[in-house]
């Protein structure tokens, strides 16, 4: 069954997108800055728009007095574990595409991922986000299940970012301990979408918009939404991101929502970005987003570099990654599979954490523990 978000997305097809943001005026920009924190797409329109570029710093500012409101200094920190790098999907822009690159795969075992995640709990993570590849074989939602079972006792929070599932299989881990799901739509445009995704099941695109709904009906308490910055307009992406959350923040408000902003990165087999996005252009995608749904976590990944990354967490960041290894079994040992993505922060969770809280930040590992019932 479809969602209805299928049918809002099809009242906003991209032509009306493009021309709703490329014809905001400065005085709309303006309009959109006087009503911030309250959700419209007109004003999402505009803060993304070219008009709104010579008004950055006011947005900036806008933008970091929401996230102080809503999340005071915390910064809540996560740590990647990357299970499995097999993949059955032909994504053209990914390093696991396993259609076209001769990528060194790796699926660990239940008993080494299990020493993988006690390796994080050592370290001080209280969050972690189990990560792999289209690979039904090897991390089987059931595989998935078990580990969750096993390492639940570790951890305030777990949650996942791999392939889309059924309603019922987002019920099975949830039943285990999983409390919230990651997707990228990597591109809400259908034309675009289909264009980097030739093969695999990630080319049913409305399946792919659909999990979302799916595990917001089984339960999941934290969905986290995204797009691949680079495949498309960046600013036709975020208005589309800010859809998609407003929509979900309304018919699911027990669920919280996230939104992560993953910058095409060097991978082994990846390509460079047909549509480049600046710093600037960063900068403003998140404070638009803050400034018109304050309430919503914004995660950012060491795919950027440690001085970006701090910058940053003035203005609209409250969560983050560190010490990451985005190989299967890179936290352990060395290991020739490859990389989903070449990390540009290297330093570990004690390191980003002590320069946290030297910027005046209070870094959290562990702020909550979910409740769950076993099945």
């Amino acid at each position: 069954m479809s969602t209805h978000f299928l049918h809002t997305l099809n009242e906003w097809p991209p032509e009306r997108v493009h021309d709703l943001i490329y014809s905001r005026t400065t005085d709309q920009v303006g309009a959109a800055l006087n009503s911030s924190g309250h959700y419209e797409p007109e004003n999402l329109a505009a803060l993304l728009s070219p008009a709104a570029e010579p008004q950055l710093e006011n947005l900036a500012q806008l933008s970091a007095h929401w996230t102080r409101q809503r999340f005071g200094n915390a910064i809540q920190f996560f740590a990647p574990l990357y299970v499995s790098n097999f993949c059955c999907n032909g994504c053209t822009y990914c390093g696991f595409n396993q259609a076209t690159n001769n990528t060194v795969r790796r699926a660990l075992t239940l008993e080494e991922a299990v020493a993988e995640a006690q390796c994080l709990a050592s370290q001080g993570f209280g969050h972690i986000l189990l990560v792999s590849g289209e690979d039904r074989k090897n991390a089987s939602p059931e595989w998935l299940a078990e580990l969750t079972h096993r390492i639940r006792p570790l951890f305030a929070s777990i949650q996942i970012e791999i392939y889309a599932l059924s309603q019922p299989e987002y019920v099975r881990l949830i039943s285990q301990g999983v409390d919230g799901m990651t997707m990228f739509q990597e591109s809400y445009n259908p034309k675009v979408y289909a264009h980097f995704h030739p093969t695999g099941p990630k080319r049913d695109y409305n399946n792919r918009i659909d999990a979302f709904e799916r595990a917001a009906q089984a339960g999941m308490t934290f969905l986290g939404l995204g797009t691949l910055l680079g495949l498309n307009d960046w600013r036709e992406e975020g208005f589309y991101m800010g859809l998609h959350a407003a929509y979900l923040q309304k018919k699911y408000w027990r669920t919280s929502l996230a939104f992560s902003f993953p910058r095409i990165r060097p991978a082994a087999g990846s390509m460079p970005p047909p549509y480049p996005v600046t710093d600037a252009n960063l900068v403003q995608l998140m404070s638009a987003l803050r400034v018109q749904l304050p309430d919503s976590t914004q995660t950012l990944s060491t795919r950027e570099s440690p001085g970006f990354r701090e910058r940053l967490l003035y203005i609209a960041v409250n969560k983050m990654s560190a010490g990451a290894k985005t190989t299967p079994g890179g936290y352990q040992q060395a290991t020739d599979a490859e990389a989903q993505f070449e990390v540009a922060d290297p330093r570990s969770l004690e390191e980003v954490a002590k320069v946290v809280k030297s910027l005046g930040f209070d870094p959290v590992m562990k702020d909550w523990d979910s409740t769950y019932s076993k099945a």
